[in-house]
């Protein structure tokens, strides 16, 4: 099963496609929480070079709500993260957790709807991102 949604975009610096990605997540009603900086904390912790990449910890307060009423222990696969990573051809590569994928592992009836719509949702970004 692929457990995410990824559309690739070519001739925008990566600076520039993290901003898109933001503002489609607004789009949405995600807010990002977190972001973490593979590139700097590689280069920081293990003194390696990597690729600039990066995870956003995007977050829907009312689905997350709506999913923490049904299964307490959810916030184990919340946020939906995000990466943003640059690839090698110098295109930039924006991938989406697939819900359904990560919160059938949980094997709750009453997360399935939830799981849907937020699916629905980060489609949609990627889709906003291919335009």
């Amino acid at each position: 099963m692929k457990y995410y949604f990824s559309t690739t975009i070519k001739n925008e610096s990566f600076d520039t496609v993290k901003e898109k990605v933001i503002l489609a997540l607004k789009k949405e009603g995600f807010g990002v929480l977190t972001n973490i900086n593979i590139k700097q904390t590689f280069k920081k912790k293990l003194d390696v070079d990597f690729k600039p990449y990066e995870i956003l910890g995007a977050c829907n307060p009312d689905f997350a709500y709506k999913a923490l009423q049904a299964e307490d222990k959810i916030g184990i696969m919340l946020p939906c993260n995000v990466i943003i990573e640059q690839d090698e051809d110098e295109s930039i590569t924006v991938a989406v957790v697939d819900p359904i994928a990560s919160m059938g592992a949980v094997e709750n009836p009453n997360l399935e709807g939830i799981a849907q719509e937020v699916q629905q949702k980060l489609k949609r970004i990627i889709d906003l991102l291919k335009n």
